[in-house]
């Protein structure tokens, strides 16, 4: 279960992992920085690395909180373009990225089948959240099933913001519509087209419904009226709300002028113990946005591959 990946969250700085992406230090020693820096060793000091990643990992600062790290660590500049998961893999698809943070496995999975993406690594989690008005005039507060608000809210045609950009978040809200069986359109229903910071926004304007991600949501909570109605797991809410992140290289051998040896060592670094741990203690108003996932008693081998996928059947 993604939650139970909490209780081990404090035990995170307790010993070294083998990491399949490479190896690094953030200890602030011989092997991790100074003449003997990983970044010499491996000639990547004065480049740039291209992150693509989602509005949410940007937005909620906690890039800005951990990259000065890294960039010191090797010596190089991280490029953070945010955009929503599928204008990321887009971009990472057209080989203008070298390494990408997104937020949908389904589109992950996608991804890598087609040769783009490898070196895939589960990164941390949080979870989605239905929030709206105070008044909830489809009267979901509370609700234990995500399905059966969406529904309430559909046979209300109480207002509802879709970021309708094919980011994680519209993703995962695609997919609660077609488990609910109900297909939402009409007036009620608003596609912004926007990042969830600005649809977050649009919805306190217009006193409307939207699932945002729990991160962005807690981020902004102090500058509109909107309020949780729905929790996800993370709050005892349904699993079907969980929000996990990965991280993957571009493939080098479709696109040469990704920058691979840097890609690998940003994956090996943000899946290290001490960064996953900085990742735990990343707070916004007091409130932890963010879950490590990457380190775990219980190592996961189908986080490298996409879903379903066997070697069964290969020639020997």
């Amino acid at each position: 279960m993604l939650i139970q990946r909490r209780r081990f969250v404090a035990a995170l700085g307790a010993g070294a992992i083998a990491s399949t992406a490479g190896c690094s230090s953030t200890d602030g020693g011989d092997g991790g920085n100074g003449s003997g820096s990983g970044g010499e060793s491996i000639g990547v000091a004065g480049e740039t690395l291209t992150l693509t990643t989602t509005t949410s990992t940007y937005d909620t600062g906690l890039l800005d909180a951990i990259h000065t790290d890294f960039q010191e660590m090797y010596g190089v500049t991280v490029d953070a373009v945010a955009q929503g998961t599928g204008a990321a893999l887009e971009t990472a698809r057209n080989g203008d990225s070298d390494v990408v943070m997104v937020h949908a496995r389904g589109l992950e999975d996608e991804f890598m089948r087609n040769g783009y993406g490898i070196n895939r690594r589960d990164l941390m989690f949080n979870d989605f959240v239905i929030v709206g008005p105070e008044s909830d005039p489809a009267g979901i507060r509370g609700m234990s099933s995500a399905t059966d608000a969406l529904t309430a809210i559909a046979e209300a045609q109480a207002t509802f913001v879709s970021r309708g950009d094919n980011s994680g978040t519209h993703t995962k809200e695609l997919n609660l519509w077609e488990a609910a069986g109900t297909e939402p359109g009409g007036d009620w229903y608003q596609e912004t087209g926007t990042g969830m910071g600005e649809a977050l926004n649009i919805a306190n304007q217009q006193g409307a419904y939207t699932i945002s991600d729990r991160g962005t949501f807690i981020s902004q909570r102090s500058e509109i009226d909107l309020t949780i109605l729905v929790q996800g797991p993370i709050e005892g809410g349904p699993e079907i709300l969980a929000n996990p992140y990965g991280v993957m290289a571009v493939n080098p051998g479709v696109h040469e002028n990704a920058n691979y040896d840097l890609a690998m060592a940003y994956i090996g670094w943000i899946t290290s113990p001490a960064v996953q741990n900085a990742i735990s203690e990343y707070r916004v108003n007091g409130e932890q946005l963010f879950f490590p996932r990457a380190v775990s008693e219980d190592p996961d081998f189908q986080q490298y591959v996409p879903e379903g996928w066997s070697s069964e059947g290969d020639d020997a």
